[in-house]
């Protein structure tokens, strides 16, 4: 076990460490994608302002609440739409992805925008097994082979690459340093993510049952690269804050009806907020939408305030990133301004 896994660890301020957000570039009912794409940009220049670090969008597919689907696209329109975030993918889902292309697509976001672009990569297809059929044509190519399709990427990147062993290069790409980030909600990224020495993020915001024990995994299987020297951490989180505690609940009712029509296979755009869930979801339909969603952090200031730095005093994250699913574009602005004035106090 390395040495860094046995150093004790100094318990951590909120103020300490970095917040990031995670978009999906939400399609609320009633509206379109390029509304959702104008509601991101206006996101991530809210955010820039207010101290956040990274914004991130995410890989899904056929999906009528999300419309980050062509990733790669959207991180260049946010990152042309902005000035010091770092911009990236939260993440790219590389087994639906030749490595050249995605080495090429984010050698050409770096060389536009250098210095600013993380390009987290999963294994998962991000979609159901028939749109997961249509974008990868082959099933038999799966999350499997996820280890030996980063490291083609990976080798695509290196400096002074030469390439695949036919002489393919990546072309921009090829010596650029984009930081590659492993995505999980379970432990398999978290011990390739230790064993190779790079940053790891964890869904937490949808698997909160797996954030500890594939944390151990990460910090236990790390071995110091030339990437780090010691390991990275990220946690995702839900937060939906609001002045006070009720307005939050009510909020976050649009965000439990995501996961419930999510279990029922009854995708539709995202929802606005109702008084009662009780009147929506079954007794085990609650339990299982509580169980994914354990983790959410929905209330006034001081609410949120005391769920992050718990949730921080668990994990011991080196950096939250945070995801907010509300109905109305200016709640959503509201719960991040609120986040980061809990954050700084």
């Amino acid at each position: 076990m390395p040495a860094s896994a046995n150093k004790r660890r100094t318990p951590k301020r909120l103020q300490d460490i970095r917040l990031s957000v995670l978009d999906l570039s939400l399609i609320v009912e009633g509206s379109n994608a390029a509304q959702s794409f104008k509601n991101s940009l206006d996101l991530a220049r809210h955010v820039e302002k207010r101290g956040y670090y990274r914004f991130w969008l995410a890989e899904h597919h056929s999906m009528p609440s999300v419309a980050s689907s062509a990733t790669s696209v959207l991180i260049g329109h946010i990152a042309g739409g902005t000035t010091t975030l770092r911009v990236g993918a939260g993440g790219i889902m590389l087994p639906n992805h030749a490595p050249l292309v995605i080495a090429e697509q984010f050698g050409t976001l770096e060389s536009l925008y250098p210095g600013r672009i993380d390009l987290g990569l999963g294994r998962a297809p991000g979609a159901d097994q028939r749109t997961a059929r249509a974008l990868r044509r082959d099933l038999r190519v799966g999350g499997e082979d996820f280890p030996e399709l980063l490291q083609e990427l990976r080798d695509y990147l290196q400096p002074g690459a030469s390439g695949s062993p036919a002489g393919v290069r990546a072309i921009p790409g090829e010596g650029l340093n984009i930081p590659i980030w492993l995505l999980g909600s379970s432990d398999f990224s978290a011990r390739l993510a230790g064993l190779l020495g790079l940053p790891f993020a964890f869904a937490g915001h949808f698997s909160p049952n797996y954030t500890l024990p594939a944390l151990q995994t990460y910090r236990h299987s790390f071995r110091p690269s030339e990437v780090l020297d010691q390991p990275y951490a990220m946690v995702g989180v839900n937060v939906m804050a609001a002045d006070t505690d009720a307005r939050a609940q009510r909020l976050a009712t649009t965000h439990y009806q995501s996961f419930l029509n999510l279990i029922r296979g009854d995708l539709k755009p995202i929802q606005p907020p109702v008084d009662d869930m009780d009147a929506l979801w079954s007794e085990f339909e609650k339990l299982s939408v509580q169980s994914q969603l354990g983790s959410s952090i929905i209330g006034s200031p001081e609410t949120v305030k005391k769920g992050l730095q718990e949730l921080l005093d668990s994990t011991q994250a080196d950096e939250l990133m945070i995801t907010t699913s509300v109905f109305e574009h200016a709640d959503r602005l509201r719960s991040y301004e609120i986040v980061a004035d809990v954050w700084k106090a």
